[in-house]
């Protein structure tokens, strides 16, 4: 039997996420960012949906100047402000039971040590909830706001984020051993010294002494996401992630992308079903065709196109601003994302692309309208493909979760696409029917490195 999709709910501590200026829709909430209650409330109705997750997407500085300036980040609310995710993480546990909580953190905003042990002390105050998406921040600002004078390429990144992963997994899998933790109040013996080590980490941008601050959790590892497309952030997804966030332009581009992919899992020499794909999607739920594609014209009088397409310029690291539209996008040197303009070769296979397909792509990208039943026939064929769950983009909060958790899911676990209960247990056993990581996972080779 098939198991159903895995749902997560994609969100942003800011106002502007991905759909640019649907905030000044009447319904929208996102404006209400700030306020605690506006997240657990959320949270909340996603767990009486059944969602497995909430992604929360985070940056840690401005994307790159769009025609010579920062001023439309600020002016269209482009992902500033933005609060801290991680901040209200433990608020959120408090006040659901079973909803996994995915927290994206750069390899860049924190020192490993203290990343390890801000995540474990999150996993053990939600019972074991907490996922980590690892990024490496295409912001040329966010490396200045840490003191870099530029922007590491590429390759460097990830040769960083090989590094900084090597060192969280030392703490979180090797640090400790299995029963260190003892807490006798008879005898007096709170640890078993002989399970407790310093990993002595010494790599070339970290020297941690160690030992992890924190017993091991129930995941002990966080469970790992991941994103990007271009063939190094898919080597290393290959190698690290359990999850990986995609945002194919079509099922066939989803089928050859996860193909791949998977081709890479097994090179890394783990299991090809070691590493499952969530499609970012988005939804315009009507009661029939008409009025679906009615809604989905009333959202696009909202939509700020010249805020997707600074938002896209931003993650390739070119201010295409100063771009003629009909250039075509073979033209455009990207330092940042390399994954934006592969994902729009794939969206027009047939020729090559301009700066003006971008803006018109972006802006209605992995947009699905129709009823709940046309919308399930759509789901079901990107579960064809190798799809495992779906990252629901959201147009308005709490709006976009609300309709779809009342009108969709219903019809979704009908036919056996998404669950009518959760298991119990972690979100990795929820998700893989296992507490920590296999064998074959590189950070397993840490347990008992240290003894």
């Amino acid at each position: 039997m098939t198991r159903p999709l895995r749902f997560s709910a994609f969100v942003m501590n800011t106002t502007s996420h991905i759909v640019h200026g649907a905030w000044r829709k009447p319904e929208a909430e996102q404006t209400d960012f700030s306020s605690l209650e506006h997240w657990v409330s959320l949270a909340k109705e996603l767990e009486r949906g059944k969602f497995d997750f909430i992604f929360f997407a985070d940056v840690v500085g401005l994307y790159d100047d769009y025609q010579g300036s920062w001023e439309k980040f600020v002016e269209s609310g482009l992902q500033i402000p933005s609060n801290d995710p991680t901040v209200i993480a433990s608020a959120i546990a408090y006040a659901t039971e079973h909803l996994g909580i995915a927290l994206t953190s750069s390899i860049l905003q924190e020192h490993p040590f203290n990343f390890a042990r801000k995540m474990s002390t999150l996993d053990h105050a939600s019972d074991g909830r907490i996922a980590w998406n690892i990024v490496t921040s295409l912001s040329p600002n966010a490396w200045r706001n840490f003191g870099f004078g530029d922007m590491a390429l590429h390759e460097d990144r990830y040769a960083w984020a090989d590094e900084y992963v090597d060192v969280v997994y030392k703490l979180w899998e090797g640090s400790w051993d299995d029963g260190a933790l003892l807490q006798d109040k008879v005898s007096g013996r709170h640890g078993d010294f002989s399970k407790v080590h310093k990993i002595d980490h010494v790599g070339a941008r970290y020297s941690v002494e160690g030992p992890h601050l924190v017993a091991p959790t129930p995941q002990r590892t966080p469970l790992l996401f991941q994103a990007g497309s271009s063939p190094t952030g898919r080597r290393f997804a290959a190698r690290n992630a359990e999850a990986q966030f995609i945002a194919s332009p079509t099922p066939e581009a989803a089928r050859s992308l996860i193909s791949d992919t998977r081709r890479l899992v097994v090179e890394a020499g783990r299991s090809a079903g070691d590493l499952e794909f969530f499609q970012g999607l988005s939804f315009v739920i009507g009661s029939t065709e008409a009025e679906a594609a009615r809604k989905a014209a009333e959202l696009d009088e909202y939509v700020d196109e010249s805020t997707i397409i600074a938002h896209a310029a931003g993650g390739i690291g070119v201010d295409l601003g100063f771009y003629d539209l009909d250039t075509p996008i073979g033209e455009v040197e990207a330092q940042g994302s390399l994954s934006t303009l592969q994902w729009l070769r794939e969206a027009i296979p047939d020729r090559e692309p301009t700066v003006r397909d971008l803006a018109r792509m972006r802006s209605r990208s992995g947009r699905v309208v129709g009823t709940p039943e046309s919308i399930a026939d759509r789901l079901e064929q990107w579960r064809g493909v190798g799809v495992d769950g779906i990252n629901v983009i959201n147009s308005t909060i709490p709006g976009s979760y609300v309709e779809f958790i009342e009108h969709v899911t219903p019809v979704l676990q009908r036919r056996g696409l998404a669950q009518r209960e959760y298991e119990e247990g972690t979100v990795r056993r929820k998700l893989t029917g296992r507490d920590r990581l296999p064998a074959s996972h590189p950070a397993a080779r840490y347990r008992g490195a240290f003894s």
